[in-house]
């Protein structure tokens, strides 16, 4: 696995304290977190502007990407160490959110299927989530 020093080189970043630590949780948690839950994750280390902008720029760089889940509000989850963001930046695999513990994890091997829409309508994004529980809680 990557760690941040190496990821923040790959997308031509700067390697700063606040980049390390909020990507740093990102690799540990390995599940798509909400901008407080990553607050609550590095503390005092970041105000909530820094974490904004480092999500908005990790956005545009490839290395996060937005997750929906059903509360509607916006998760952030690691892009896969291939994705190097651009226009094209898409993600076009399944979401699942366990209804036990909450997390909402990307399932990049699971594809979302294709969509064709009537003529005249383009298509922008595609959001799928699936619900259920997770295997750690299955197992429990």
């Amino acid at each position: 696995m990557k760690q941040a020093p190496e990821i923040l080189k790959q997308h031509q970043l700067r390697l700063t304290q606040s980049r390390q630590d909020i990507l740093d949780v990102f690799l540990a948690q390995g599940i798509a977190l909400s901008e407080r839950e990553l607050e609550d994750s590095v503390g005092v280390n970041c105000d909530r502007v820094t974490i904004y902008r480092t999500l908005s720029t990790f956005m545009d760089r490839g290395i996060l990407h937005k997750v929906l889940d059903d509360t509607g509000s916006v998760k952030y989850a690691l892009c896969p160490s291939d994705c190097h963001g651009g226009e094209v930046h898409r993600h076009d695999h399944v979401h699942f959110k366990c209804r036990d513990c909450g997390q909402t994890i990307c399932l990049d091997e699971v594809p979302i299927p294709a969509v064709n829409l009537p003529k005249g309508f383009q298509l922008q994004e595609v959001n799928m989530l699936l619900e259920g529980t997770c295997t750690k809680c299955s197992q429990e």
